[in-house]
């Protein structure tokens, strides 16, 4: 089916914004460093100083590693809000929208962008827990539905970064958004099992989107009966991922009118 004129016209400026993201993340090196190597060596702290104290029924390098995918999606992702506060703050949002650029385009080159810097870091995780003694005993149609659940993550909490990037004010201020986003598999299924938390904080601990995610990973890429937590996963990742892109065009039309 041919591609309507209007859709081209977001296509190809959410191409090119999505190629200049990327050229600038290559010319950040320490960021790109950071959000690569600092996961691994939180993954190398688990499994190594704290993983022979915690009992999970099982090895916890089976256990931790697809907490530590999820902390590192999280992390990466969360880099977006600096990126797209610089963006505002720098005054090119002004030269791309007399070149016709509209906040749509703009803000998907930085989430495109955001999705496959995090790939390649979560990609260099696995690597990692592959060599350190993860074994995962998943089919190819097991890699590939977990594959499919983190990357909608990625989107969804990339987009929610880009519209707090809008909201903050400056850079430093949506850097403490990063701060936020890697705190929240703590509280989770991601390092140790839940029951094993404070009473008070099983709620929120079961009803919060990283939960789900993580049994999702851990049960597909382990072969093992996940249940509804694929479904929960999306369904929240489908929520943020509407909120995120509704707010961030408010936002965006704010910021610029």
């Amino acid at each position: 089916m041919p591609e309507s004129p209007g859709s081209a016209g977001l296509l190809t400026p959410a191409l090119t914004m999505t190629g200049r993201c990327i050229r600038l993340s290559r010319r950040d090196v320490d960021s790109v460093i950071t959000s690569m190597m600092l996961p691994v060596m939180l993954m190398l702290v688990f499994v190594y100083f704290l993983g022979g104290a915690i009992n999970t029924g099982a090895e916890y390098v089976d256990y931790v590693v697809p907490g530590i995918l999820v902390l590192c999606a999280a992390f990466g992702s969360a880099g977006t809000a600096v990126r797209v506060s610089e963006d505002m703050k720098g005054g090119i949002i002004d030269r791309f929208r007399s070149l016709d650029v509209g906040g749509t385009s703009i803000l998907a080159g930085h989430v495109v962008a955001s999705t496959v810097r995090n790939l390649f870091s979560t990609a260099l995780v696995l690597g990692v827990g592959l060599l350190i003694g993860f074994r995962p005993s998943a089919p190819p149609a097991g890699w590939l539905a977990a594959g499919g659940v983190l990357v909608v993550f990625l989107i969804a909490l990339s987009w929610l970064s880009a519209a707090v990037g809008l909201l903050a004010k400056t850079p430093e201020a949506a850097a403490g958004f990063t701060f936020f986003m890697m705190f929240l598999p703590y509280p989770s299924s991601a390092f140790v099992p839940i029951e094993t938390m404070p009473t008070w904080l099983h709620g929120f601990a079961d009803h919060q989107p990283v939960t789900p995610l993580i049994t999702s990973l851990r049960g597909l890429l382990h072969d093992q009966p996940v249940g509804s937590a694929p479904w929960l996963a999306l369904a929240w990742c489908g929520g943020i991922l509407a909120v995120a892109v509704a707010l961030s065009g408010v936002l965006f039309q704010a910021r610029t009118a």
